[in-house]
């Protein structure tokens, strides 16, 4: 059996990589995922990522750990101009190897 499925709108084209890589959960598998698939100006949070899904904020945060420790995501400390905090995330298809 063959099932064709019709991409004309509303779908994202990303590396496969992440899905292959048998280190990662399943549940790291679909956050890299859905975060790959949000425009770079989403709102990368724990809440703005928990708004998408069903999952707690402790989920989310031990999920971007996981990517974090595989090395598919930075996060770096930052603040803006009124000194609030937040993260500054860089997010990778594929591992980034480091020096």
């Amino acid at each position: 059996m063959v099932i064709r499925v019709k991409k004309d709108k509303n779908y994202a084209v990303m590396s496969n990589y992440h899905f292959k890589d048998k280190t990662l959960s399943l549940r790291a598998k679909g956050l890299l995922s859905l975060m790959l698939s949000l425009s770079d100006d989403w709102d990368y949070s724990i809440s703005g990522l928990c708004s998408l899904c069903q999952e707690s904020r402790e989920t989310i945060r031990k999920t971007l750990q996981e990517l974090k420790n595989k090395n598919y995501l930075e996060m770096n400390e930052c603040h803006d101009e009124n000194g609030k905090f937040y993260y500054d995330y860089i997010i990778y298809e594929n591992p980034k190897i480091n020096p």
